[in-house]
């Protein structure tokens, strides 16, 4: 069975991670490893920084493993995202 898309939630923000697209860059856990701890068993918690910072390193991920969304009832993930060669 494949991995699983993470959702991680909180009142302003919330976080996608597709672990199958991540290579380990760790882009994220230096940007901010008070919110991205791989040593955490919820390894990603938003709630620990602004939206904002969240956001801003979730856009510095090399591979789009990770995204950010604002929080609220009307978004859902709405599909994995694809690669496609040029």
């Amino acid at each position: 069975m494949g991995a699983r898309l993470q959702v991680y939630e909180t009142e302003g923000i919330t976080v996608t991670f597709d672990p199958r697209l991540c290579i380990h860059a760790a882009e994220c856990v230096r940007g901010l490893p008070k919110v991205f701890d791989p040593t955490r068993r919820r390894w990603i918690q938003p709630e620990h920084a602004s939206p904002d910072e969240v956001a801003a390193v979730v856009a510095r991920c090399p591979t789009g493993a990770l995204h950010a969304h604002p929080a609220g009832p009307s978004w859902r993930p709405a599909r994995r995202p694809t690669r496609r060669p040029r």
